[in-house]
């Protein structure tokens, strides 16, 4: 990671010296452990404020939408996938944009670390190799990193950009033998009843703050559905019926386009598993399409074309 941190400087500060970009799009240290800000620099002699770690979770293709500027963004394997389609849908130009690939081995959630802490307090939390070590008052610890991974990238099969301008570090190691949707298939083996009560019980808690339709890359859109009044979709209340259609909604919205990168889990306040509803879309898009999303530049999401020999079995 250090390495990474050191590359991520230098190629930084070569590409505002040269004029090449208008500004950086990486990660900076937050002022508290385990959180890496988004940060934008625009001068040369700013790039020491970068910095990469296991902890910058937050998908920065979050932040290019309609953008004018030249930029160069710092992206793992799940962000150069949503610049993809980003450029796909028009978003952004590919010309505008110089990819900063990082190759990751996968975020670590700082829930998971908080749990396996055991309601101590870290106050300071570094890398070595595989482990995590943690130091409090009156303590050190030190944890597997393979334990503490968020869900969506314990079943990452994309470590590595899928496009870049230049890489960060060398490419890892893609998993192989990953059952990506172990859970969707249980998800499947329920009546509908089953599952009817499944997803009510699953959204139960959700406060409707939107953060994960806000930390959610795809969902760039100038007016949300949630917001219209002309028609009015759904109440603003925390309406069980309301709610949950807003999940629904969303995630069909997202179907062919998702690329698991697993922000909106993050940014949820009450630890909602709301990959669950985009998870399966995702496994319903790869088998009636063999598509995964932003994989290249040269196909469209499926949803987002017509084609005479499309799928219709359901239909009939």
């Amino acid at each position: 990671m250090i390495a990474n941190t050191k590359r991520i400087r230098e190629t930084a500060k070569r590409l505002l010296r040269e004029d090449i970009v208008d500004a950086v799009l990486g990660f900076k240290q937050g002022t508290v452990p385990m959180i890496c800000q988004p940060v934008l620099v625009t001068r040369p002699e700013d790039v020491d404020v970068l910095y990469w770690d296991s902890f910058c979770g937050v998908n920065l293709a979050n932040y290019l939408s309609k953008r004018k500027d030249r930029i160069a963004v710092v992206a793992k394997g799940c962000d150069a996938r949503n610049i993809v389609v980003h450029t796909l849908e028009n978003q952004i130009k590919r010309d505008q944009i110089f990819i900063m690939g990082v190759p990751c081995k996968g975020m670590v959630d700082p829930r998971k670390v908080r749990l396996a802490l055991k309601e101590r307090e870290p106050l300071e939390v570094t890398e070595d190799g595989d482990k995590i070590v943690v130091m409090g008052e009156g303590f050190e610890t030190s944890l597997s990193k393979a334990d503490l991974l968020q869900d969506n990238c314990a079943i990452c099969i994309h470590r590595n950009p899928v496009i870049y301008d230049e890489l960060m570090g060398e490419p890892v190691p893609e998993q192989e033998g990953i059952d990506r949707y172990a859970d969707e298939r249980k998800l499947e083996a329920m009546s509908a009843d089953e599952r009817s009560r499944h997803f009510q019980d699953l959204v139960a808690t959700c406060i409707r703050c939107y953060a994960c339709r806000d930390a959610c890359p795809l969902c760039y859109c100038p007016t949300c559905f949630v917001d219209e009044s002309r028609p009015q979709w759904l109440g603003k209340s925390i309406d069980p019926t309301d709610t949950l259609t807003f999940h629904l909604l969303r995630a069909f919205h997202c179907a062919g386009r998702c690329t698991d990168c697993g922000a909106c889990e993050r940014a949820c306040p009450m630890d909602i598993k709301v990959r669950q509803f985009t998870k399966k879309l995702e496994k319903d898009v790869l088998e009636l399409y063999d598509y995964e999303a932003g994989m290249t530049e040269e196909t469209r999401p499926p949803l987002d074309v017509y084609q005479p020999d499309d799928p219709g079995d359901f239909i009939e």
